[in-house]
């Protein structure tokens, strides 16, 4: 048998387990797990080489215990009567090759089993499962792994239950290697369902415990959780109020199985000023400054002014953010707005009030109504314009993404439904209808992928000249089409101006490819315009190869776009500063 093992093993697999300059291992007749379990097991002992020499005492012991070692490392994998066979050779006065030929046999089979669980969680569904989902079923190999991984999960999910004494009355695996068969026993007791109990909450003395309270993952009552714990620190440390939180069940403490919970918090400063700086093709040079109060009143509501002042574009909006008692992302939001937009293609000033309800569902889902207040005083070509709008609307939205800064992978979209009526008090009715979404998708070779697509159209009743150039739809710039300047795409008075369009239409592809931690190069394609037919319409098209460099502050983009289809295309150098979601 051993002979045969040999034979078998030089023709079908070899592996070098040890190459020390004076003894190497080699083993032969195994191949996956099994030849690793065993290269794991015949590490070299320390002491049988030392200083170039063999000790050769305890080379011969080695070479002795080598099957045993060898039947070890194969039992977990069902083979409990394995054939092995070493041979020694001297290659040379300072180097000896072990080789080690290896006959598994037959494996054992599993024969029976008999898992089950007891105590108070006995009927409990989550264990049941994964009882009814256990690997090892009569006449499949035996597997001690995997008997000790599901082992493992069923205690585990035990106690992430709230069954926090958990233990196994029995566990064994019972091998006759006379019939190479197994028989598995595994019964787990629960023992009684811990419950938390009350919270207390110290550190934070200027927010209200109601508000506290909205960001703890469980209630007095429900079953204890590790997982509902880690999930409550998770949701302190998110929402940017708290510069360290610590969560800590008191077990002893527990009373009647109820265990208390302690927080301790630390809060961040009540008042923050962040200035910023940017630029962009679009906008030109900008500065930003935001001014914010996370506690206002002393009840946990928000106050926020962002003001921004750019060559192209001027804003200042202040806003009111309560949150919900409901839910955790739920909030209600009141905003007061002064903006101007002043690019090539026309000249906005508008003041704005708006009232939004905000709504979170699973998955990063979220969901808004809003009533908005608009005064636009506007000149496109040469119209000179005010309008005066109520506009109630709804917003579906989703972000998600692996990372704020460099994503590797994401995802985002937005749906929006808005409109306005004469009936309401607004100078022309129409309804529009606008979504965007970005897909961002990890590729080999460090390559990323990034479709964008961006449409919108208007339905309305009455003089299209009296809707707001901010109601209107453009397309051109740098996160639109590149190629093309900043809002420049649209429709075209008798003097050749853009007036903007009824509907809209942008797609893009960019392949981009990582270099480094921070560089980038991308190639892209744009095409998209604004347009007043659904039937009759043009796109214009810009292809072009892009830099990226990325900071903690944001990426710098620099692009370098072509324009297509044009009998005289031009080349338009585009370069913003900061997020782009």
């Amino acid at each position: 048998m051993a002979c045969g093992g040999l034979l078998l093993g030089l023709l079908v697999a070899s592996s070098s387990l040890w190459a020390d300059p004076t003894v190497e291992v080699r083993v032969y007749g195994l191949e996956g797990n099994l030849l690793e379990n065993v290269e794991a097991a015949l590490t070299l002992p320390a002491g049988l080489v030392q200083n170039g020499n063999v000790n050769e005492h305890w080379l011969k012991r080695y070479e002795a215990k080598l099957p045993q070692l060898v039947g070890e490392a194969l039992k977990p994998f069902g083979y409990f009567d394995s054939q092995t066979a070493v041979v020694t050779e001297r290659v040379n006065d300072k180097r000896i090759l072990l080789r080690v030929s290896v006959e598994p046999g037959p494996p054992v089979l599993v024969a029976a089993t008999n898992l089950d669980i007891r105590g108070p969680g006995a009927d409990n569904q989550e264990l049941r499962s994964l009882i009814r989902d256990f690997p090892l079923r009569p006449s499949d190999q035996l597997r001690q792994d995997k008997y000790e991984k599901s082992k493992a999960a069923l205690r585990t999910q035990a106690i992430a239950l709230g069954y926090l004494d958990a233990q196994f009355a029995r566990h064994a695996i019972r091998v006759d290697t006379g019939t190479r068969q197994a028989e598995i026993e595994l019964i787990l007791d629960t023992g009684p369902r811990y419950r938390f109990g009350q919270v207390r909450m110290d550190g934070a003395p200027r927010y209200p415990e109601r508000f506290l309270r909205r960001y703890l993952a469980f209630q007095p009552g429900h079953a204890f959780s590790h997982a509902k714990l880690g999930q409550t620190q998770l949701n302190f440390l998110n929402s940017d109020r708290f510069r360290d939180v610590s969560v800590t069940p008191q077990m002893e403490q527990a009373v009647d199985l109820n265990v208390p919970v302690q927080i301790q918090l630390t809060p961040l400063p009540r008042l923050r000023l962040r200035p910023g700086i940017g630029y962009g093709t679009d906008t030109g040079a900008r500065l930003s400054l935001r001014c914010q109060n996370i506690n206002l009143l002393g009840r946990g509501h928000e106050q926020l002014t962002e003001l921004m002042v750019a060559e192209k574009r001027q804003s200042l909006q202040s806003s009111y953010i309560v949150p919900s008692r409901r839910k955790l992302e739920d909030y209600h939001a009141w905003r007061l707005g002064y903006k101007r937009d002043n690019p090539d293609s026309y000249d906005s000033s508008s003041l704005s009030a708006e009232a939004e309800w905000v709504r979170a569902f699973s998955s990063g889902l979220s969901g808004s109504l809003f009533v908005r207040l608009l005064h636009e005083s506007f000149t496109i070509g040469d119209d000179r314009e005010q309008s005066r709008m109520v506009i109630p609307g709804v917003r579906l939205t989703r972000r998600r993404y692996s990372d704020p800064i460099r994503p590797k992978r994401g995802d985002h979209f937005s749906l929006e439904a808005r409109g306005a009526s004469q009936a309401l008090g607004s100078d022309v009715s129409l309804l529009q209808f606008l979504g965007s979404g970005t897909i961002l998708k990890n590729l080999p070779a460090r390559l990323s992928l990034q479709a964008r697509l961006q449409a919108a159209t208007t339905l309305r009743d009455g003089d299209p000249d009296e809707i707001p150039a901010s109601m209107r739809f453009f397309a051109g710039g740098d996160q639109s089409v590149r190629g093309y300047a900043y809002q420049s795409l649209s429709p075209k008075d008798d003097d050749g101006d853009p007036v903007g369009g009824a509907h809209q239409l942008v797609a893009s592809l960019e392949l981009e490819r990582a270099i480094g931690d921070h560089w980038g190069v991308a190639i892209f394609f744009d095409a998209g315009n604004a347009f007043d037919s659904l039937s009759d319409y043009t796109l214009a098209k810009g292809v072009g190869i892009g830099c990226r460099y990325y900071t903690r502050i944001g990426p710098i983009r620099v692009d370098l776009a072509r324009q297509l289809g044009v009998d005289d295309p031009s080349v338009r150098l585009h370069l913003s500063m900061g997020y782009l979601w």
